[in-house]
């Protein structure tokens, strides 16, 4: 029996067409979007999208939830069936509209691949993650030891996360000329860097405290005037490989070439964080310890709408909405501001509630805020 079929995998490249182009979807969704498509197939034995019956998503999704992760051998959890579900959802609603469907397939037929109420409410529940606090993180930051070219990279990517709150997938993606010292800032360009939804910004350097600024600027000055690198190499370079004695690779510095992907970044935070005595957070962990942190010592809606835009957020909570967006020159002098006052003395606890308890009035914010990845 063929694991396929033919005039499935023509309205497929259709659909996966759609997505991309008019739907602007990335590549990661189409490709997460095919792989939920086929899981269905297999089910259904590759029978022909035209031949579907409403029984057949009752049926995929029983199937589905008696079915073992890979990895983890356990029942797949809510979230994936969840998000498997959506995407044959979606799929089958635009092959109702489809030519040779139309009459085979109601835009109704497609509702037979939602959870009950109840999965739903577990797939979509927040559960709070671990965050660092930046106590730990400077604690992690200065046990690094820094006596060869890899690990000063190496504190660097720790630091400048810190500092920025970067995404890790943009972090391997900067070069040189997106950091601007003097300024204390760095050019998220999504021409050349990995952001998300590819949204160009200013990040300027958050008012962390401790030794972070000074690590980033030693390793963006090391490559600039020891290694002699233009602005158009990377902000942190690959590893170098060579031959060792023993006929075996081994590391040996850096090379003018960016990461491929963000793994490096990953497993430096492991690395780091293991060395120190602490639990693993992943690098995006450090978003949401700055979100708190802004939370902390923002006094009022302007500067935590700053704080937020400088987290790349449109709106990060949707909170501060209303007051439009600040200016980039506006942003950089908040920030400055903020770094000048201090931590401790610049948080009003009682404004900020004031103007939390304001927002949920107004409805602009709910009534228990979360400040999740974003």
């Amino acid at each position: 029996m063929a694991k396929y079929n033919a005039d499935n995998e023509r309205i497929k490249r259709r659909y996966f067409t759609y997505m991309k182009e008019a739907g602007r979807q990335s590549e990661d969704s189409v490709d997460n979007a095919a792989a939920a498509i086929a899981r269905f197939e297999v089910y259904n034995g590759w029978r022909d999208f035209k031949a579907f019956r409403v029984e057949q998503a009752v049926g995929f999704k029983r199937d589905l939830a008696r079915q073992p992760g890979q990895a983890s051998g356990k029942l797949l959890s809510k979230a994936t069936l969840n998000a498997t579900l959506a995407h044959l959802k979606r799929f089958f609603f635009w092959l109702a509209d489809q030519e040779g469907f139309r009459g085979r397939i109601k835009y109704s037929d497609a509702d037979y691949f939602n959870l009950s109420e109840k999965d739903a409410r577990i797939a979509t529940a927040k559960r709070p993650r671990p965050v660092p606090t930046f106590e730990q993180l400077h604690h992690a930051l200065d046990s690094l030891p820094a006596d060869t070219e890899l690990q000063r990279r190496d504190r660097a990517v720790f630091a400048f996360t810190m500092l920025t709150g970067a995404r890790d997938s943009a972090t391997a993606s900067f070069k040189l000329k997106h950091i601007d010292l003097a300024k204390g800032a760095v050019f998220q360009d999504a021409r050349e860097v990995k952001t998300k939804f590819s949204k160009t910004f200013t990040t300027y350097f958050f008012p962390v405290g401790g030794n972070a600024q000074a690590v980033l600027e030693d390793w963006v000055t090391y490559l600039r005037t020891v290694r002699l690198w233009g602005e158009d190499q990377p902000l942190f370079p690959a590893t170098a490989m060579q031959l060792g004695p023993w006929g075996q690779f081994e590391a040996a510095g850096v090379k003018p070439e960016h990461w491929s992907n963000a793994d490096p970044i990953r497993a430096i935070f492991k690395s780091t964080l293991t060395a120190a005595g602490l639990p693993y957070f992943n690098p995006h962990s450090v978003r949401n310890a700055l979100a708190l942190l802004g939370q902390r010592i923002c006094k009022g809606p302007e500067e935590y709408k700053a704080w937020s835009q400088n987290l790349g957020h449109e709106g990060v909570l949707t909170t501060f909405t209303s007051y439009g967006t600040v200016s980039a020159q506006r942003q950089a002098e908040i920030l400055r501001n903020i770094q000048t006052k201090g931590g401790e003395d610049a948080y009003d606890p009682l404004a900020y509630r004031t103007v939390v308890k304001a927002l949920q009035d107004s409805g602009l914010l709910p009534s228990a805020p979360s400040l999740g990845p974003g």
